[in-house]
């Protein structure tokens, strides 16, 4: 059984930001926009996390290791709601979690515009600069990359293929 803990939400958001995308590991949940409010609710904590689009796979293992972080650090009265009232965004994401994008070798999103739709797909025309040495000589190889919220690109000055995180 889990001993009864109770942290003010500073030290809640602390512990959240031990929770790492497990698809994107140097990245934390917190710094990526996805935790959008720590709160009690009588003596309940109360958890609200979003998406970062409906069917995205990492979000049960998100939520999981968020269970498994609470419970680690004693608290055993909590839920983890899942809140759909905004739609997640790459503008949520901190510039820290854009600069450990970077440096992980991933291009970051920049600032969304109208001209940025992922369900259209990417403009060829996109200019993307490599993570690796700050080119602006890159191309769009697949609006695929590793998982959907990527895709795939080719420095010609460095040589190294690279992905983007698609601006959402």
């Amino acid at each position: 059984m889990t001993k009864k803990a109770t942290y003010s939400t500073e030290a809640i958001w602390s512990f959240l930001e031990e929770v790492t995308d497990p698809e994107i590991p140097v990245l934390n949940v917190v710094e990526m926009g996805i935790v959008r409010s720590v709160e009690y609710e009588d003596d309940k904590l109360i958890i609200k996390i979003t998406p970062t689009y409906s069917g995205c796979p990492a979000m049960n293992a998100i939520e999981m290791e968020i269970h498994n972080k609470l419970r680690e650090k004693g608290i055993g009265n909590f839920q983890v709601k899942t809140d759909f009232a905004e739609t997640w965004t790459t503008d949520w994401m901190t510039e820290q979690a854009k600069q450990k994008l970077k440096e992980y070798g991933i291009a970051p999103p920049e600032k969304t515009g109208k001209e940025d739709d992922v369900l259209k797909g990417l403009r060829s025309t996109k200019i993307v600069p490599c993570p690796y040495c700050d080119s602006l000589n890159t191309k769009l190889q697949s609006e695929f990359g590793s998982t959907a919220c990527k895709s795939q690109y080719y420095c010609h000055d460095c040589d190294e293929p690279f992905e983007y995180f698609k601006c959402i």
